[in-house]
């Protein structure tokens, strides 16, 4: 009795064992944080750091060559509209000039006796006293006279602009940003002696890459702003007036020009600024970097299927990268569930459990 009381039990063993390896498992189910989408505008942080310049600055220099005898300005200096700046060593002008004025006595004198002897000519050719062709002579020489007279006129002009081209003034009102030449120094005609600047008018001047002008029309009026780096208190707004159409062969960036409206004085010629474009983008969906999944070297992310409670994974385009947070532009639609955390442990039409909801 007590023998098949012992077969007894170990059969409904062996039955209960064999339930069990017949039983299926059941799919994992792993807990998922997510955050809906909603895409929405937002301000374009990308920033640029660029310098202070003038919008009109002039490198103002002689028409004539010479010797520098006097400058009467250095850099910083404030200067008006006709201040002499600097003058050349005049004695060379001065002799040309009374060359000049030599050559016009000397032309007159010509000019009276051709005028004399026309006249005589010409009376004594009415009388029939004297030929046509004396008298032909007498014009011809009178015809040459004037134009030596008019040629020495031109040329004693010419010494006296010349003359006057030996002092430097200023152009326009503004303030003297670098100079070229010193007491002394022979200079060429149009060499550099100052470089004049008007204060009252400021550029912000930007190095930029190509990837910043994609999506921006070429006619649209980007406004910025301006903040001094050593002290972003002081701001000033601007308006981006020239991109450079030609990249520097060095740097491979393309300079843009911020005219700036009623810049404060702190922010002086040089000085460095950092510029952000004072603009929104289209609805974009910004999201953690770590919800951002590599499928086969294309950005995607992973997304719940509420109505499955699974994963798909979907491929999207990214607007930009940023320090700790990626602007997706296309893929995303609002409502959608994306998984923030832990996406290289998933795969494709996993069961998931969404633990955690929030809105972007």
């Amino acid at each position: 009795m007590a023998v098949g009381l012992r077969l007894l039990m170990l059969g409904v063993t062996l039955a209960a064992s064999g339930c069990g390896e017949n039983t299926p498992k059941l799919p994992e189910v792993r807990s998922v944080r997510t955050l809906a989408v909603d895409p929405k505008p937002i301000d374009d942080d990308r920033r640029a750091v660029g310098e202070i310049r003038p919008r009109y600055e002039s490198d103002i220099g002689f028409r004539v060559a010479g010797k520098v005898i006097a400058r009467n300005v250095d850099v910083a200096t404030v200067v008006r509209k006709g201040d002499l700046l600097a003058r050349l060593d005049e004695r060379d002008n001065h002799n040309k000039m009374k060359s000049a004025e030599s050559d016009i006595i000397a032309a007159q004198a010509v000019l009276t006796e051709a005028q004399a002897a026309e006249w005589r000519l010409r009376h004594l050719l009415e009388n029939g006293n004297t030929t046509r062709a004396n008298y032909d002579v007498a014009l011809k020489n009178l015809r040459s006279a004037e134009a030596k007279l008019d040629s020495a006129n031109a040329a004693f002009n010419l010494a006296r602009d010349q003359l006057a081209y030996a002092e430097l003034h200023a152009d326009f009102d503004g303030i003297i940003t670098a100079v070229g030449a010193d007491v002394g120094q022979v200079v060429n005609i149009g060499q550099m002696i100052v470089r004049l600047a008007k204060p009252d008018q400021k550029d912000a001047v930007f190095s930029i890459a190509e990837a910043a002008f994609e999506g921006r029309s070429a006619t649209e009026q980007l406004e910025v702003v301006a903040l001094l780096l050593s002290n972003p208190s002081v701001t000033a707004e601007g308006i981006v007036r020239e991109i450079s159409p030609v990249a520097d062969p060095a740097t491979r960036t393309f300079q843009v020009k911020v005219t700036l409206k009623d810049p404060p004085e702190q922010m002086r010629f040089g000085g460095s600024v950092l510029g952000r474009v004072k603009a929104s983008t289209t609805p974009v969906v910004v999201l953690p970097g770590s919800a951002l999944f590599d499928k086969a070297g294309q950005p995607a992310v992973w997304i719940v299927d509420p109505s499955r409670s699974s994963l798909l994974l979907r491929p999207v385009t990214v607007a930009r990268y940023e320090t700790d947070r990626v602007v997706v532009g296309e893929g995303l639609v609002k409502g959608d569930l994306v998984v923030t955390a832990g996406v290289n442990r998933l795969r494709e039409n996993q069961k998931v459990r969404v633990t955690e909801g929030g809105a972007l």
